[in-house]
């Protein structure tokens, strides 16, 4: 009896000190049901209440995460590991949280709906909590709960205001197809935990477990569980999903789902990769093999079907998809002792994408449409936005001097180090492929700037319908002069990841 009570003791006490090292997440919790109490009863009389402590939230969260800066422990039994790439990573996070909470705010002000915008954002802090537990942590369980939290919180951000026929579609889509992947991913899961007994992927009993079972059975379980990180990462063949969830969403939705909840599933997916290769595992050589031949089958699909797309917001879909890929090519370089590049890729690549779902909002706003046709001949009406668009375009393109350039340009050296050192082929077809989807991307990027300035054949002036999304333009050309500063001195953030 004084043995069980004892272990009861030591458990409490071991929570109690785990408790601080949640505290960023204990803050968006708190958060989310405040946001939650505001929407029931205060939006009435303030209608702005739900959305304040939402950014208060976000805030106050920023300053928590900031004290754990040079912090390094685990917490509640190896659920959550503090580190580095997690405090850059749920920095990152939270930065693209706030962007994405004023696009929200701002957009569907202009929309007349009887639905409450308090609930989106209280559906974005629960998205926070499982994004930020995917990069904080090394236990399968806590993972599969993370990827579930954010999963739900994106399928109801997609049908939340769905207002015709076409939305409605890609919110089903959306939920079927990643409830399916959940599925397939949770019975990888359990063919993992039954081989090993433990779910800590970063310990060596997990290791030594896997190299026990059976290799046939746990080649069919990782892929099974790597089925519902590709649905988060939208890598081929897990893509499906995208183009039209990112068509059919209202824009704030498909500028979040195309960058945020891919910073935490990138993460996790580094994390696991780096804690297979170099073991004993016969998985870890296979780890990247898959690695290299996705990201090399996912930067051609994307960026080769983008080729033919006049939607803007479908043509940045399969960019999205393309952009995977470098990411991949990033995680290479992670596992590789490279975690400066896979941070800065990271942000440079969530900066971009947020800075042209912004220009597209302004745009869809104002001419009613995101179809390359009804943007013909606007470059003479908005001529800084177009402007600052094709900065950023080119920076997605990776020309210099662009923030995109030097981004890649320090995953292709770290590929071609890795190349030198162990000449494979495969490497070699990575970097071959990389380049030429770079210049295959340049294609259909600068249609933006050939339909904007060279075109005139618009029909009918739209650019009086909304005078809106004044906020988004203000931060698309804070994000553009930020993509433009940092591809001139990229040291000012490779100086401090690298620390």
């Amino acid at each position: 009896m004084n043995d069980f009570v004892y272990h009861i003791t030591d458990s409490i006490d071991h929570i109690i000190r785990s408790i601080p090292l949640f505290k960023v997440e204990l803050a968006l919790a708190i958060g989310f049901i405040l946001t939650i109490a505001c929407t029931l009863f205060f939006d009435r009389f303030w209608k702005h209440a739900s959305f304040s402590i939402t950014l208060l939230t976000l805030l106050a969260s920023i300053v928590m995460l900031v004290s754990q800066y040079n912090l390094a422990d685990n917490g509640f039994y190896g659920l959550l590991t503090i580190d580095r790439t997690g405090y850059f990573s749920r920095l990152l996070i939270l930065f693209g949280l706030v962007i994405s909470l004023l696009f929200l705010q701002q957009h569907f002000q202009a929309i007349q709906s009887t639905k409450r915008r308090g609930d989106l954002f209280s559906v974005l802090l629960a998205a926070g909590i499982g994004m930020n537990l995917l990069t904080i942590t090394n236990h399968w369980l806590m993972a599969f709960l993370a990827i579930e939290m954010v999963s739900i919180s994106s399928y109801i951000l997609v049908g939340y205001f769905s207002a015709n026929k076409r939305q409605a579609e890609a919110a089903m889509k959306y939920a079927l197809f990643g409830s399916a992947c959940s599925a397939v991913m949770l019975y990888g899961l359990s063919l993992v935990y039954g081989f090993t007994g433990d779910l800590n992927f970063a310990s060596a009993r997990h290791i030594q477990g896997l190299i026990a079972a059976p290799e046939v059975m746990t080649s069919i379980a990782f892929l099974f569980v790597f089925v519902g990180i590709g649905f988060k990462l939208s890598f081929v063949p897990f893509h499906l999903w995208a183009p039209d969830v990112y068509e059919g969403a209202p824009t704030p939705v498909t500028a979040f789902l195309s960058t945020v909840p891919k910073i935490g599933a990138i993460i996790l997916f580094a994390r696991l990769a780096k804690s297979m290769v170099s073991t004993q595992f016969f998985f870890s050589e296979l780890t990247l093999l898959f690695i290299i031949v996705v990201a090399i089958a996912t930067m051609l699909f994307g960026n080769l079907i983008a080729l033919r797309q006049l939607d803007i917001k479908r043509m940045m879909a399969y960019s999205s998809i393309g952009h995977t890929g470098f990411l991949l090519m990033a995680i290479i370089a992670y596992i590789n002792g490279n975690q400066d590049i896979l941070f800065f890729y990271l942000f440079i690549y969530t900066i971009m994408n947020l800075a042209t779902f912004a220009f597209i909002d302004v745009l869809e706003q104002r001419t009613g449409s995101t179809h390359l046709s009804q943007f013909a001949g606007l470059g003479k009406t908005f001529p800084l936005l177009f402007t600052c668009f094709s900065i950023v375009g080119i920076s997605l393109i990776g020309l210099p001097p662009t923030a995109g350039f030097v981004g890649k340009l320090l995953v292709f050296t770290s590929i071609f180090e890795l190349y030198q050192n162990t000449p494979d082929p495969l490497l070699l077809a990575l970097l071959v492929v990389g380049a030429l989807t770079s210049v295959i991307s340049l294609f259909y990027y600068f249609k933006i700037p050939l339909y904007v300035f060279l075109r005139s054949n618009r029909t009918e002036d739209n650019s009086g319908k909304s005078q809106s999304g004044l906020l988004m333009y203000g931060i698309g050309l804070l994000l553009s002069v930020l993509v433009l500063l940092l591809g001139i001195f990229p040291s000012l953030l490779m100086d401090w990841f690298a620390k």
